[in-house]
């Protein structure tokens, strides 16, 4: 209810109040920093990115695989044998 009267006192739209604080989230920060720029790069959305290395090979489907297998392996390890404080 609050933020129906913000809109209504601000001359716009719920919906826009809320599209407008999504945009803000989603912004790429302004004092992003490369922590180490021969490895990094800042990509088109202003998200930092692994940089590729020239010559070097693309993934492989294989490899894709083998890191999601993995990854749920690790998931279902922590789910079946959750540590007690």
């Amino acid at each position: 209810m609050e933020a129906k009267t913000l809109a209504a006192r601000r001359k716009t739209t719920l919906k826009a109040i809320i599209e407008s604080a999504l945009r803000r989230e989603i912004r790429p920060s302004a004092d992003l920093e490369n922590p180490d720029p021969s490895r990094f790069e800042v990509g088109p959305f202003g998200i930092l990115r692994i940089r590729k290395a020239s010559g070097t090979p693309a993934t492989t489907m294989a490899q894709v695989s083998a890191v999601q297998e993995a990854l749920e392996i690790e998931e279902l390890q922590r789910i079946t044998h959750p540590q007690r404080p």
